[in-house]
C-alpha cells in the first residue's frame, strides 16, 4: 500500500539492484570517515549529495575491521582505506602539536569538507551492564576533535548512542570544547531515525560542528520528517517474504531445539509476545525484557536493530509470518541499505556485526540533504566571490 510519494520513492531506492547514475564530474565533495565499519554513514551522504547533484567521494576511511573496510571500498569511491585504529592514524593529545604521523596525513589528505564518525558506542549503551558510562572505548569519541585539529575540515558530524552524553569523562563536553577552541560552531541533539523514514524505533545522538557562519544548524534541532508516516517493517520487508535462497544473506540463523518451540507456540497461539512459562527459566519471574523472544507486527517498526537480530534471545527479532529469525537481507533493509549495497560473499557472523552495528544510511540522507545543500551554497558564493 502506498503512503505518500516520499515513502514510494525512498522504497524504490531501497530495492534498486543498480546503483544510481553518478553524478558528473565536477565540484567534489570530499568526506574522512573515521570508525567507518561497512559505511552506513559515508554511504547516506554520498547518497544525499547525489540527491542534490553534487558530486562526493571518500577521502579518508579508517576502520580497524578488514573484513568491513572490504565492503566499504567496495561500495563508496575511496581514495585511501586505512586498516587500523584511529587512534594510530591520529595519535596525538587534544591540543599539543601534531606529531609526526598526523603531521603526514594532514599533507596528504586535504580540502576537507566533512569529517564524520561514529566511535564505538558498546561503553555508551544501556545493553551494556559492565562498564557502561566508563569504559575505556568511550574516549575515542574525542578522537573527532584531535582528527579536527589535524585535518581542518569544513564541518564535523559525530554519531553515538543517546547515552554518549552521561558518560563519566564527559567525552561530548571535552569534543565541544576543543572544537569550539578551533572556530567552529556546535550543536547536537537526540534524533529519532523514524522521523526520517527509517523504519526501526532507533534514537541516535548527533553532534554537528561548522567553521562557516552562513550554515545554519537549526535543522538538528527541528530534525523533521519529510512526510507524516511512520514506517513499517511491511515497507521494508513485505517483497521478500517468499524470497528463497540458502545464502547466508537470505536465510535466518539456525535455532536451538527450544527456540524452534518457542517460535512454533508464538505462531500456534497467533501470539506476538512470550510468556514467562515459556522462556528460558531465568525469566520466569518478573523481568524487563518483554522484547526477548517476541515475534515482530507487519504494521509496526522494528525495535532497534544489534549485532542479535538473528538470535530471539536478544530482541523482537522472529519474523512475522515465517518461523525463523530475520535474514540479514531483511536486517539491512531495516536498517535502509539499498539492495544494491554490496555485502559480498561474507560469512553470517561478520554480516551479523556489520549490518547490527551499522548507522542506517537513510538517516543520513535526511541529515546530509540538509548539511550538503547548505555547505554547497557556501563553497559556490566563496567561489563566486573570489572569481
Amino acid at each position: 500500500m502506498s503512503l505518500c510519494t516520499v515513502c514510494d520513492l525512498d522504497q524504490q531506492w531501497l530495492r534498486r539492484t543498480n546503483p544510481p547514475a553518478p553524478v558528473p564530474n565536477g565540484t567534489t565533495l570530499r568526506i574522512v570517515d573515521l570508525f567507518a565499519g561497512c559505511g552506513g554513514l559515508a554511504f547516506g551522504l554520498v547518497e544525499a549529495a547525489r540527491r542534490l547533484g553534487v558530486r562526493a567521494e571518500v577521502a579518508l576511511a579508517v576502520e580497524r575491521d578488514k573484513s568491513a573496510l572490504d565492503i566499504f571500498e567496495s561500495n563508496l569511491p575511496t581514495l585511501d582505506a586505512r586498516c587500523s585504529d584511529v587512534e594510530l592514524v591520529f595519535d596525538g593529545e587534544l591540543g599539543a602539536a601534531l606529531t609526526l604521523a598526523e603531521r603526514r596525513i594532514g599533507r596528504e589528505v586535504r580540502d576537507v569538507d566533512l569529517l564524520v564518525g561514529g566511535p564505538p558506542c558498546q561503553g555508551n549503551s544501556d545493553l551494556n551492564n559492565k562498564t557502561r558510562r566508563d569504559d575505556p572505548r568511550n574516549r575515542l569519541y574525542a578522537r573527532m576533535a584531535r582528527a579536527a585539529e589535524v585535518l581542518e575540515p569544513a564541518c564535523v558530524v559525530i554519531e553515538n548512542v543517546p547515552s554518549v552524553r552521561h558518560d563519566r569523562s564527559g567525552v561530548v563536553a571535552v569534543t565541544r570544547s576543543a572544537l569550539d577552541s578551533m572556530g567552529f560552531r556546535c550543536m547536537e541533539a537526540v534524533v529519532d531515525a523514524r522521523r526520517a523514514g527509517v523504519p526501526q524505533r532507533r534514537r541516535r545522538h548527533v553532534l554537528v560542528a561548522v567553521r562557516d557562519a552562513d550554515v545554519d544548524l537549526s535543522f538538528l534541532e527541528q530534525f523533521s520528517q519529510r512526510c507524516p508516516h511512520v514506517r513499517s517493517i511491511s515497507w521494508a520487508i513485505l517483497d521478500l517474504e517468499t524470497r528463497a535462497s540458502d545464502t547466508p544473506f537470505d536465510s535466518g540463523a539456525g535455532v536451538s531445539q527450544d527456540n524452534r518451540r518457542r517460535i512454533a507456540w508464538l505462531f500456534d497461539n497467533k501470539k506476538y509476545d512470550l510468556p514467562n512459562s515459556e522462556r528460558p527459566e531465568c525469566h520466569h519471574s518478573k523481568h524487563s525484557y518483554g522484547s526477548m523472544y517476541g515475534r515482530l507486527r507487519w504494521g509496526d517498526p522494528a525495535q532497534t536493530l544489534t549485532t542479535g537480530f538473528g538470535s530471539m534471545g536478544q530482541g523482537r527479532y522472529v519474523h512475522p509470518s515465517r518461523r525463523r529469525t530475520l535474514t540479514p537481507h531483511e536486517a539491512a533493509r531495516i536498517q535502509t541499505f539499498p539492495d544494491y549495497f554490496d555485502f559480498g560473499v561474507t560469512p553470517r557472523t561478520s554480516l551479523a556485526r556489520m549490518i547490527g552495528n551499522a548507522v542506517p544510511p537513510l538517516l543520513n540522507v535526511v541529515l546530509g540533504e540538509s548539511l550538503i545543500a547548505q555547505l554547497s551554497d557556501v563553497e559556490t558564493e566563496q567561489e563566486d566571490s573570489a572569481a
